[in-house]
């Protein structure tokens, strides 16, 4: 898949728990366990730059994400071609699911005034819980 600019949920694991600096945010007590994270790519580069840097674990440490990257292995991504305003919109559902934490309040949300943009979940999320929560519009990223 190839888009543009867009909206997006990263899946990541975390093999083992780990305290992370997050940047200015601070330090923070990650369980092992399933997370998922919501952003949003609306610059040079749109979506595929940005899914194609998470998935990589060498580079300089940016965003909230990369930290937590830094020891979580990327599992899978989702994206849709939408406005900015529903990186926000999908984080308030997310925040919405059943059983779901969040492990490190203000996380991916510097900019904004929700709770976190990262939740941990009990289990591994499926497609089935990433349609709910998209009303069908993010596809798999199968980048390169």
């Amino acid at each position: 898949m190839c888009m543009d600019k867009g909206v997006y949920l990263l899946v990541l694991h975390l093999p083992q728990a780990h305290s992370v600096g997050v940047g200015a945010l601070g330090e923070f007590h990650f369980p092992a366990g399933w997370y998922v994270y919501v952003g949003s790519a609306h610059g040079p580069g749109g979506l595929d730059a940005r899914l194609r840097r998470h998935r990589s674990q060498q580079k300089a440490l940016r965003w909230h994400v990369d930290y937590l990257r830094a020891v979580a292995d990327g599992v899978e991504a989702w994206a849709a071609p939408l406005p900015r305003e529903w990186e926000c919109a999908w984080a308030w559902r997310l925040l919405q699911w059943p059983g779901v934490l969040i492990p490190a309040p203000g996380f991916g949300a510097s900019d904004c005034r929700c709770a976190s943009h990262l939740v941990r979940l009990p289990a591994r999320p499926d497609g089935d819980l990433v349609r709910a929560l998209t009303d069908g519009a993010a596809s798999r990223w199968e980048g390169k």
